[in-house]
């Protein structure tokens, strides 16, 4: 997804919410002034953090955080995995429950509210233009030997796993993997959180190999790489994977909660409205 003006105005302000240092910030907007047009807002952000990482030494530590996140939806998790196992159609419950955990979001939402989010579990149901979505992606499962989970946040991973548990049942031929993040940036996911919250249970856990709150091709590790191009089927969580990989021409499937006025107006909808797309 390219970097319309508002957007990259949006970019710049979280810069300058966090520091008034005039070197620093200049070289944020020749950053901007001068993307191309196919850079993305994950793309963005990590050279953004590189030059952070030159003025101020390493990037905010988001450890505790992240910890507390996980610990949160962990806690939750015995009572959230009888719900689904008792719900009519228990994945389609979970990946509705998977796609609320990509509200702990702490690079597109300005403050996360526990109770808002912890409400939002007030209504799992799919919705009927979900079902469509999800009535092709159990066609492609059906027909798959490997998947890929390509994960988002810390606590949004503790439902994922619930979400794997379920597609294993459902499929059990396929082969699961859940790529992470390579480094740490913001709450996203490392391997060393999957594996905190057991993720690796259900799942391969593979390193994207770079710290970077997407999914940049080109800077994947030749693992990954090769993990991508070889997954039949790819599902891929919340608004930066969906940026740095839409339009390349792959077949995904992306699950995210539309966070930001670009996504709001992209697709039209009110803000933390759920998305289940598909891309052919």
């Amino acid at each position: 997804m390219r970097i319309p003006q508002s957007c990259a105005e949006c970019l710049y302000k979280r810069q300058k919410n966090k520091t008034d240092h005039a070197e620093y910030l200049a070289e944020i907007k020749a950053l901007l002034d001068n993307r191309s047009e196919n850079d993305t807002s994950p793309y963005m952000v990590y050279l953004f953090n590189k030059v952070h990482i030159r003025y101020f030494g390493e990037a905010a530590d988001y450890s505790t955080i992240k910890k507390k996140y996980n610990d949160l939806v962990l806690s939750m998790e015995d009572s959230l995995r009888n719900e689904i196992d008792s719900a009519a159609d228990p994945l389609a419950k979970a990946m509705i429950m998977a796609r609320i955990g990509n509200y702990i979001d702490f690079g597109a939402m300005n403050s996360i509210d526990r109770d808002e989010f912890l409400g939002m579990f007030c209504n799992t149901d799919m919705r009927e233009d979900d079902r469509m979505v999800y009535a092709s992606f159990l066609r492609e499962c059906a027909d798959a030997e490997n998947f890929l989970l390509i994960c988002d946040n810390c606590g949004e991973i503790v439902l994922d796993k619930l979400m794997l548990e379920q597609l294993k049942k459902r499929f059990p031929q396929l082969k699961v993997r859940a790529m992470v993040r390579g480094g740490s940036v913001l709450n996203d996911a490392t391997a060393d959180d999957a594996r905190y919250v057991g993720l690796d249970s259900v799942a391969e856990i593979v390193s994207n190999g770079e710290a970077i709150a997407g999914t940049v091709y080109e800077m994947l590790s030749d693992e990954a790489k090769n993990v991508l191009d070889n997954s039949e089927v790819i599902l891929a969580k919340g608004q930066g994977n969906y940026e740095s990989m839409s339009g390349q021409g792959r077949h995904v499937f992306y699950e995210f909660l539309c966070k930001c006025e670009l996504f709001t107006t992209r697709f039209n909808v009110p803000k933390l409205t759920g998305m289940l797309i598909e891309e052919k």
